[in-house]
């Protein structure tokens, strides 16, 4: 897994699979918050992600494209691109 020291058109990947699940979200987030704008997330997953997008959705509408690359049934793999460098502050804390 690659950290999160981010430029424009980075790829980081976290492939979640091998985090205990108590880790996985806060993870996620605070390799989104390092993201530069343009700057790519890609996640592997070996469950259907909609609850990590419709909680992106909801804490940062409008901060990150969402695309699936792979959808199941055993691998899931998405990709988030960083639209927007304004403040992540709204998110409660991931």
């Amino acid at each position: 897994m690659t950290e999160a020291s981010s430029t424009q058109n980075e790829i980081v990947h976290i492939d979640v699979r091998i985090l205990p699940p108590v880790e996985r979200h806060p993870r996620i987030f605070g390799t989104l918050h390092a993201l530069a704008p343009g700057a790519i997330l890609h996640i592997t997953s070996d469950h259907e992600p909609r609850p990590l997008q419709y909680q992106l959705e909801t804490a940062l509408p409008g901060k990150f494209s969402w695309e699936y690359l792979e959808q199941g049934p055993d691998v899931w793999r998405v990709e988030i691109t960083r639209l927007d460098a304004g403040c992540d502050c709204c998110c409660g804390g991931h």
